[in-house]
């Protein structure tokens, strides 16, 4: 089960993603994560990243499909894998196919989890991050209820740069639906429903 996540900032890409691996045992690879994770280590890579990540914008191509590579040779990723944040635009779409390939490997399908944008906003400006841990949580959570560590707000969940990002992905992104759809490869999900609910129309699109 090789995965491909569709969707705008804040759709609900991530919380699928993480059920499918709870329960098929596949590796989730979030380029969100693998950037976030190469800011924090302060390398040159993530001095780059920060700053397009700040601004609402894409990361320059090769940046990003470098840390996917290595990622893809993890042994995890041998048994599947649910590609969250990547490709986001058609010429990764392709680099991506042509690695694969060479890895004796292929994408089986192309899920889009499909919110409207004032939904987007209106979740994601709600949204808060532990510091400590990671959790993603709400602005109700006055404390990380992991790990008791302080809950911010991402730069990138502030509405401005909300509205930034989802103009951004329109122009770049949603050009692989057809891509996908032309390799008759695209399914589509509400994702304007609760959470069991759609995980179990993604389930059921992805023959589960």
């Amino acid at each position: 089960m090789n995965i491909v996540l569709l969707g705008a900032p804040g759709a609900g890409k991530g919380t699928m993603a993480q059920r499918l691996v709870a329960d098929f045992g596949v590796a989730h690879i979030s380029t969100g994560d693998l950037l976030r994770a190469a800011v924090k280590s302060g390398s040159e890579l993530g001095v780059q990243a920060k700053k397009y990540m700040d601004a609402g914008e894409l990361v320059p191509d090769q940046l990003v499909i470098d840390l996917v590579k290595e990622r893809l040779g993890a042994d995890d990723a041998q048994r599947g894998f649910i590609l969250d944040g990547f490709p986001r635009n058609t010429m990764q779409a392709v680099t991506l196919d042509s690695e694969l390939s060479a890895m004796d490997k292929s994408i089986d399908c192309a899920l889009l989890i499909d919110v409207q944008a004032d939904v987007i906003v209106n979740r994601l400006s709600a949204r808060r991050t532990c510091r400590a841990c990671g959790y993603t949580g709400t602005a109700a959570d006055a404390v990380c209820p992991t790990c008791g560590g302080e809950m911010y707000q991402r730069d990138d969940d502030k509405p401005e740069t909300i509205k930034n990002r989802l103009d951004v992905y329109d122009k770049n992104t949603a050009p692989l639906v057809e891509y996908y759809r032309g390799q008759g490869k695209l399914k589509i999900v509400d994702g304007d429903h609760a959470i069991d609910e759609v995980y179990a129309a993604t389930k059921e699109a992805l023959g589960l």
